[in-house]
């Protein structure tokens, strides 16, 4: 069995590293034990954002993301996943332990089998959306795959849809006047010119999307301040927006939110869905707190996503896994 587990493992990191995360950073690495056959997710502090991220927190949910899919692509080879969150108090970034299993020894979730199409098809969409309204069968099925994962999935009333929009715009202003959060944000894009991070990392051209016409939709433009002369569009009236949470805000609450992000952009995927996310205001603590509904049982917000029916989006960039796991 151990033999079979070690040949699962680079399959099951490819499909994990295809999460996203913030300014796409991809901000984790694997260690294989082969003495035990347990696969770590570490985080790895050289992909750190101290700017945007000084807590970690967007961090533990990237990483919290490639568990997800490493959950579903161990279910698409037969396997359970079993998790023990932080299982060595020494060393703070070993974020996970995951332990592949038979089928029997816990119960196997086939849910996650037919979400394994959609790690690869998955994609964050900074096109304009179309006005087509999302059916609410559609938004019951994403709100229920954030409980599936300890969280909590809100679809915001009008009145909070407006602030959490403007909330954005304010977190657009605070990012201008802060010279170390713009130079952050330019360290993980890429646009061809010299010296410039690898290509396998960051936020790629292509995929800034167009202009806003109207700056309506709070879509992070990461081609400002350079002049990157892309066409400028108009995007949807109103963005059809979620809000994910959870009721308190550790780091084990981070991971779960994590996870719950990529089973709801996994089940966006499937049901056809484009998607995107907002996280300007969250990375803004004097905002962060103020993205949550008053009136609602979610403590704190961890991310804000923008969906609807969209063109289709290329994929960003990956780093092989060969640059990401170590067998021991």
């Amino acid at each position: 069995m151990r033999d079979r587990v070690t040949e699962a493992v680079p399959a099951l990191v490819a499909a994990a590293v295809a999460a996203p995360s913030m300014h796409n950073a991809q901000p984790w690495r694997f260690v294989h034990h082969t003495d035990t056959g347990v696969l770590s997710l570490y985080g790895d502090p050289d992909r750190a954002l101290p700017v945007g991220d000084p807590e970690h927190r967007g961090m533990h949910l990237g990483c919290g993301g490639a568990l997800f899919n490493l959950r579903v692509a161990a279910a698409q080879q037969g396997w359970n996943a079993v998790t023990e969150m932080f299982p060595d108090r020494r060393d703070a970034w070993r974020l996970v332990d995951v332990t592949l299993e038979e089928p029997g020894i816990v119960p196997f979730d086939r849910g996650l089998v037919d979400l394994f199409p959609a790690v690869e098809a998955r994609r964050t969409n900074r096109s304009p959306f179309s006005e087509e309204r999302i059916p609410p069968e559609i938004l019951d099925e994403l709100c229920a795959a954030a409980l599936l994962e300890g969280a909590r999935l809100a679809v915001p009333s009008d009145w909070h849809a407006d602030d959490l929009v403007d909330l954005v715009h304010d977190a657009e202003l605070h990012e201008a006047a802060s010279d170390l959060m713009r130079a952050e944000i330019i360290a993980w894009t890429r646009t061809g010119r010299a010296g410039e991070g690898p290509e396998a990392e960051g936020v790629p051209s292509y995929a800034f999307g167009p202009r806003q016409h109207d700056v309506k939709v709070p879509v992070r433009d990461f081609g400002l301040p350079r002049d990157t002369q892309r066409a400028t569009a108009t995007f949807e009236e109103r963005p059809q927006l979620a809000v994910l949470g959870t009721e308190t805000d550790d780091p084990a609450d981070w991971l779960r939110a994590g996870q719950a992000m990529e089973r709801i952009l996994l089940v966006a995927t499937r049901d056809g869905l484009a998607t995107s996310m907002m996280s300007q205001p969250l990375e803004w603590p004097e905002l962060r707190s103020m993205a949550r509904d008053p009136a609602s049982r979610m403590g704190f917000v961890h991310m804000v996503f923008r969906l609807g029916y969209g063109p289709p989006a290329a994929p960003t960039p990956r780093r092989p896994v060969a640059d990401v796991l170590t067998v021991v």
